[in-house]
Order: C-alpha cells, then sequence, then structure tokens
C-alpha cells in the first residue's frame, strides 16, 4: 500500500530556511509596528487647538445623548416618563464630563512640557 510520506524539509541543526525566514518576516514587521507607533504619537502632539476642541466637545455631547437615547427607551419600555430619561441624561452628562478631563489630562500628558523659551516657569524667576 501506500506508505505517508514523509515532509521535504532540510534536516539540519537548528534551524530550517523556512524557520529563518519567518523570524526574519517577524523581526521586519516588528519595526515596521514601532516606527508606525512613533509616527501616531508625533501625531498626537501635532494636533491643533481646533481639533483638540473639537474632540472634546463631540465627547461630552455623544455621552450625554447615549445618556439620554437610553433613558428614552428604557421610559417606554416601562412606561415611567420622564423620570429614567432625567436620571440617564444626568448620568451621561456625568460620564461626558469624566470623558473630557480623562481625555484633556491625556493629551496634555502627550504634549511635550514647556521650554525656558516659552515662558516655563523656574525655580530662578522668584
Amino acid at each position: 500500500m501506500n506508505d505517508p510520506q514523509k515532509p521535504k524539509r532540510p534536516q539540519t541543526g537548528g534551524t530550517t530556511p523556512l524557520t529563518s525566514d519567518l523570524e526574519a518576516r517577524i523581526a521586519r514587521a516588528q519595526r515596521e509596528r514601532r516606527a508606525e507607533g512613533s509616527e501616531r504619537a508625533g501625531e498626537a502632539n501635532t494636533m491643533t487647538g481646533w481639533g483638540k476642541g473639537l474632540r472634546l466637545g463631540s465627547e461630552f455631547v455623544a455621552a450625554i445623548l447615549v445618556g439620554l437615547g437610553i433613558g428614552w427607551l428604557l421610559d417606554m419600555w416601562l412606561n415611567t416618563t420622564p423620570w429614567l430619561m432625567l436620571v440617564m441624561l444626568m448620568l451621561g452628562f456625568a460620564a461626558g464630563v469624566m470623558n473630557v478631563v480623562r481625555t484633556a489630562a491625556e493629551m496634555n500628558k502627550a504634549a511635550n512640557p514647556p521650554t525656558a523659551a516659552q515662558g516655563a516657569p523656574n525655580d530662578l524667576d522668584e
């Protein structure tokens, strides 16, 4: 009958050409990913004031609208108009404020600290 065929790979000591090719491709992909990550970090620092304001405003409004929508749906389902909508509106407002504060803190941390030429305070100014 037919014997199962063994794969025809060279059986050298450590790594085969197939494995070494895979290692090279993995290393190249990791280098590209690191380079892409550093480019994205640079993009975050170059966001304009309008861009930052638009992002913070849209996050705030989105949280309020989501809370309002969930409250309205719960009111329609449970027939408790308008109480759950008001409660969820307040929760959406609180979530929006928390999102804005968290995002603004991340933006400030990602921004480069001001240098002495830009008017950064130092101990010698006193």
